[in-house]
C-alpha cells in the first residue's frame, strides 16, 4: 500500500502544482495523477502472515463520502489520546500534512474541497479488488480476513432484503471469520437462519442463552495460516441488550465477561496457539481497558466506536487495531511469527478511493443485481443541500439538524429527539438529497417516529443518561455512540463533570425561556427500544419534510454549549 513517505511527497508535489497554477488548494487531476491503485497496494511485506481486517461497513455497498468528527471527546485517562484526536490535531500527531490523501481521508479539516478533489471512498467492488490484490501477492493460506461486525444493516437494499444483499456481498469477500452488533436488531430468528448457512464462523464469547447460560455462537476458531496457529476470539458488542430494543433478541444475554475471556485466551494457549486474536466490537476505549486487564492477547481488532487509525496503538504487548468505518479503509497487518510468539509487525491503514481502484467485475455485478429492485427508490431525489451535511460529532451533525427539523414540522411538536448514532453517509454543498441519503442515515428495523409528551425534568434525565453513557470516565460504563440530538432546544454541556451535573441551562429555542421542569412539553423522536412504539417510520417523515423545503441551507451548530474541555 501506499507508504507515510508516500503519501505525504505525493501531497506536497500536488499542492506545490496546484498552487503554481492557483486553482486552490488542490484538484482532482492533481490528486489522481498522484495516485494510483499501485500506490495504495504498494506495501513492504513482512512475515508470513497477513491479517486484513474491516469493520463496521454498515451494509454501505457503494462509494460514500464519510467526514470523520471535528470533535470526539477523551474523558478521565485517555483525554487527549488516540483516537479522542481531530481536526489539526490528528494531522500535526501522525504528521499529515494538510491537503495529502491520507489526511483527507482521517481528518475533519477542509473537507468539502478535499471531498471534491479526491472523491468518494469506500465500495464493496473496490474493496474486493484491494483484498484480492493481497491474497494474490502473498497466497491465500497466507492470510486471514475478519469482519469486525456492524456489517449487514442500515441501508435500505439491506432493510428491504433481511440483510441478504450484504451477506452474500460478504460471502464472495470470503471473510474467515466476524463478530456483530446491530446484526442483532434483524431478531434473533433472523441473526441465526443466517449464521447457521454463513460459509465461515459467526464468533461471540460473550453472548449466552438467557435460561441455561449456554453458548449462542462459537467464542472462538483456530486457523492455520502462514505456517502458525491463529486463535481468533469473537467479542460481541456487550450492551447490546441496552443500546438496542432487548425484545428482538430476548433469550440472549450480552456483556463483557472478562473471566470468560480470560478463559478462552488461556484455552487457546493450551491448545498450541501461536497467537491470539480478539476480534471486537467493544469500542476503542473499552478495548484499550480491556487489553490492560486481560494478558495473553497478542492483537486486538477493534470497531464499534468508527475509530480509524493509521497506526497501531500498543497497550503492554498487546497491538489494537482501529479501521475506521463505511468501507473507507482495509487494515492489513503482517506478522512475523517464530518460536510460537510474536517477533514482529508491520501496519497499514490503506485508504479505499474508490476513483483510484479499479471495481472488482464480479462484485459489481452481484452489487448492481441486489440494487436494480430498488433502484428506483434509491434515486428519488427529495431536495438539494446548499451546504455540507454530516453527522458525524460528538454533539451536533448538520444532518442531524435536517431529522430534527423534519420532526418538528411533520410531527408538531416543540421539542425533537433523534440518537446519536454513527452511521449515516455525508452530502457535499450542492448534491441532490435523495431517498438513499436518507435511509443510508435512517435504515433501521425499529423506524417508529413517536409522539409524546414530557416534562422537562424528564427531558433532562435523558440527557444526562446519555452523557454519562458516553462521557464516564470509566470506560467499562461508556456505550459508544455520541450525545442524543435534540431539535427545538438547546442546553449547555460539561463532559468532565459527574451524572446529574453535566446539562444545563436548557432553553426552549422557539421562545427563549428555559425549560420548566414541571412543565409538559410535545415531544416526538425516532429509534425507540420499547416495543410496540407507535409512528411513521422516520424516513417517511424526512422525505415528506425535504419534499416541502426541497432546498437545505445548513444552519450554525451553535445549540449545544460545550464548557470544560
Amino acid at each position: 500500500m501506499i507508504s507515510r513517505r508516500d503519501f505525504l511527497q505525493a501531497g506536497a508535489a500536488a499542492s506545490a502544482l496546484v498552487a503554481a497554477s492557483g486553482l486552490g488548494p488542490l484538484n482532482r487531476v492533481a490528486a489522481q495523477q498522484r495516485l494510483s491503485q499501485a500506490d495504495i497496494l504498494r506495501f513492504q511485506p513482512l512475515g508470513t502472515l497477513t491479517l486484513l481486517y474491516v469493520a463496521d461497513l454498515h451494509a454501505q455497498l457503494r462509494p460514500v463520502y464519510y467526514r470523520e468528527p471535528s470533535i470526539n471527546l477523551g474523558v478521565g485517562e485517555v483525554k487527549g489520546l488516540v483516537p479522542h484526536l481531530t481536526g489539526k490535531d490528528v494531522l500535526a500527531h501522525f504528521n499529515l500534512p494538510a491537503g495529502s490523501p491520507m489526511a483527507h481521508a482521517l481528518s475533519s479539516e477542509d473537507f468539502v474541497a478535499l471531498a471534491k478533489n479526491y472523491g468518494r471512498m469506500g465500495g464493496f467492488d473496490r474493496i474486493a479488488t484491494i483484498i484480492k490484490a493481497i491474497r494474490a501477492e502473498r497466497g491465500e493460506g497466507n492470510c486471514l480476513l475478519l469482519d469486525g461486525g456492524d456489517t449487514w444493516t442500515n441501508a435500505w437494499g439491506a432493510l428491504q432484503t433481511k440483510a441478504q444483499d450484504v451477506v452474500e456481498a460478504m460471502n464472495l469477500l470470503k471473510p474467515d471469520a466476524m463478530t456483530g452488533h446491530w446484526e442483532f436488531t434483524l431478531g434473533a430468528e433472523r441473526v441465526k437462519e443466517i449464521t447457521d448457512k454463513l460459509p465461515f464462523p459467526f464468533l461471540a464469547q460473550n453472548i449466552r442463552d438467557t435460561e441455561f447460560e449456554d453458548r449462542v455462537f462459537e467464542p472462538r476458531k483456530t486457523f492455520e495460516r502462514g505456517g502458525a496457529k491463529i486463535a481468533v476470539i469473537g467479542q460481541a458488542y456487550p450492551y447490546t441488550a441496552i443500546a438496542n430494543p432487548r425484545w428482538m433478541f430476548p433469550k440472549w444475554s450480552f456483556g463483557l465477561r472478562e473471566d470468560d475471556l480470560r478463559k478462552e485466551v488461556e484455552d487457546a494457549r493450551a491448545e498450541g496457539a501461536d497467537i491470539v486474536v480478539l476480534l471486537s466490537h467493544n469500542g476503542f476505549d473499552i478495548d484499550r481497558k480491556m487489553a490492560g486487564r486481560v494478558k495473553g492477547i497478542d492483537i486486538i481488532l477493534t470497531s464499534h466506536t468508527h475509530d480509524a487509525l493509521p497506526d497501531v496503538v500498543k497497550v503492554g504487548q498487546t497491538l489494537l487495531i482501529a479501521t475506521g468505518s463505511h468501507g473507507k479503509f482495509v487494515s492489513r497487518l503482517d506478522l512475523d511469527i517464530r518460536d510460537k510468539a510474536l517477533k514482529g509487525y508491520r501496519f497499514g491503514l490503506i485508504p479505499v478511493f474508490s476513483d483510484a481502484i479499479t471495481p472488482d467485475a464480479e462484485m459489481a455485478a452481484l452489487v448492481a443485481k441486489h440494487r436494480a429492485p430498488f433502484e428506483k427508490d434509491l434515486s428519488r431525489v427529495l431536495a438539494k443541500t446548499e451546504g455540507l451535511l454530516y453527522r458525524r460529532g460528538n454533539f451536533q451533525g448538520s444532518f442531524d439538524d435536517v431529522f430534527t427539523d423534519a420532526m418538528l414540522q411533520v410531527r408538531d411538536v416543540e421539542i425533537a429527539l433523534s440518537p446519536g448514532v454513527r452511521w449515516g453517509a455525508s452530502l457535499l454543498p450542492g448534491q441532490d438529497i435523495t431517498f438513499e441519503d436518507v435511509t443510508n442515515a435512517c435504515a433501521m428495523s425499529y423506524p417508529q417516529c413517536y409522539r409524546t409528551s414530557m416534562k422537562g425534568e424528564m427531558l433532562k434525565t435523558v440527557l444526562e443518561d446519555v452523557a454519562d453513557n458516553i462521557f464516564n470516565p470509566d470506560p467499562y460504563l461508556q456505550g459508544g455512540g455520541d450525545m442524543v440530538r435534540v431539535g427545538g432546544m438547546g442546553f449547555t454541556i460539561d463532559p468532565n463533570a459527574t451524572i446529574g451535573q453535566r446539562i444545563s441551562n436548557m432553553t426552549n429555542l422557539r421562545d427563549g425561556k428555559p425549560i420548566d421542569a414541571n412543565r409538559e412539553y410535545t415531544v416526538a423522536g425516532w429509534a425507540s427500544i420499547n416495543e410496540g412504539t407507535q409512528g411513521p417510520p422516520i424516513w417517511d417523515v424526512v422525505s415528506q419534510y425535504l419534499t416541502t423545503k426541497k432546498t437545505i441551507t445548513p444552519r450554525p451548530l451553535d445549540a449545544v454549549k460545550v464548557v470544560n474541555i
